[in-house]
C-alpha cells in the first residue's frame, strides 16, 4: 500500500501544520514501494519511446506522462492523446495549440514526439524531470483525498509560480487563471466574489480580478505572485473564507476571525 499523507487539523491552522510536515511526508510518499516501482519502470523504459504510438501503447508509461501534467483523466483517450503528441506545437493549427487547456501543449512540448526532430525522451535527465512533476501532482492528489481545499492550495502554489514567470501580458496571465477551474475557485473564494461571478462577461471578470488584486495586494498584476508571501496571503484568505462558509461560528465571530487574518499581512 502506498503511504498516505497525514493531515492534522483543518482550515488555515491545519494548512500550516501540513506545510511544516510536507518535506518529510512527501519524501515518505515517494519512497513507498508502489511509487518506487512506478518510478523505476518509467526510468528504465521511457528512453525506448520515440513516437506517440510508443507512449500510448504502454499504459504504465502513459499514466506517469499524463499524471505529470494533470491529465490522468485521459488515460483511456488514446487516439486523442496520440494526436496531441504527434501533432507537436509548431503550427497554430496543431491540436494542442487549439485546446483551451494548455496542459496538453505542455505535454506535447515536453515529450517532443512529433517526429520533426529527435524526441526529448532520449535525453539525459528527461525521466527525472517528468517524475518530479508526476510525484508532486500525485502527492497533491493524495492530499486531496483527505482535504480538497488543501489540494487546491497546493495547486495554487505550483501554478501561480509558473504563470507569474511567463513572458506574456498581465491580462493574458489573468485569462489563464480564469481558464483554470482550480485557480479560479481559489481566487473567487479568496476575493469574496459571489457564486454568480462566472455569469458576468469575461471582460468584467478580468476587471474585477484586477481591481480586487489592487485592493488586497497593492498591485493589479499576476507577476506579483512570484512573491511567495503574496501567494500565502491569497491561500490564507481562501482557506479562512472556505472554513467560515461551513463553520458554526456566529456571524460576529466569523467576521472577527477574517478581519484578524487579513490584517496580518
Amino acid at each position: 500500500m502506498s503511504f498516505q499523507p497525514i493531515i492534522s487539523g483543518s482550515g488555515y491552522t491545519g494548512w500550516l501544520m501540513l506545510k511544516r510536515t510536507m518535506p518529510s511526508q512527501e519524501a515518505a510518499w515517494r519512497s513507498s514501494p508502489v511509487n518506487q516501482r512506478e518510478a523505476n519502470y518509467f526510468r528504465d523504459n521511457i528512453g525506448k519511446v520515440t513516437s506517440a504510438d510508443d507512449l500510448v501503447s504502454d499504459r504504465r508509461l502513459l499514466k506517469v506522462a499524463l499524471s505529470a501534467f494533470g491529465l490522468e483523466q485521459d488515460i483511456n483517450a488514446k487516439a486523442f492523446i496520440k494526436k496531441v503528441l504527434s501533432d507537436g506545437v509548431d503550427n497554430p493549427k496543431d491540436l494542442a495549440n487549439r485546446l483551451a487547456d494548455k496542459s496538453y501543449k505542455s505535454l506535447s512540448e515536453s515529450f517532443g514526439l512529433s517526429g520533426l526532430e529527435l524526441p526529448n525522451t532520449i535525453e539525459d535527465g528527461f525521466a527525472d524531470e517528468i517524475l518530479e512533476k508526476y510525484h508532486y501532482r500525485q502527492f497533491e492528489s493524495a492530499i486531496g483525498e483527505s482535504n480538497s481545499s488543501y489540494r487546491l492550495a497546493l495547486n495554487t502554489e505550483r501554478e501561480l509560480a509558473r504563470i507569474s514567470s511567463l513572458p506574456v501580458s498581465e491580462d493574458t496571465k489573468w485569462y489563464m487563471i480564469l481558464g483554470s477551474k482550480p485557480l479560479r475557485a481559489v481566487f473567487e473564494k479568496s476575493f469574496g466574489f459571489s457564486s454568480g461571478f462566472g455569469n458576468i462577461s469575461i471582460d468584467q471578470q478580468l476587471s474585477s480580478l484586477k481591481g480586487k488584486a489592487q485592493s488586497v495586494f497593492g498591485n493589479s498584476g499576476v507577476t506579483q505572485f512570484s512573491d511567495t508571501a503574496k501567494v500565502e496571503k491569497l491561500i490564507r484568505n481562501y482557506l479562512i473564507r472556505e472554513s467560515l462558509s461551513v463553520s458554526q461560528m456566529s456571524p460576529a465571530q466569523s467576521a472577527l476571525q477574517l478581519l484578524h487574518s487579513m490584517k496580518r499581512t
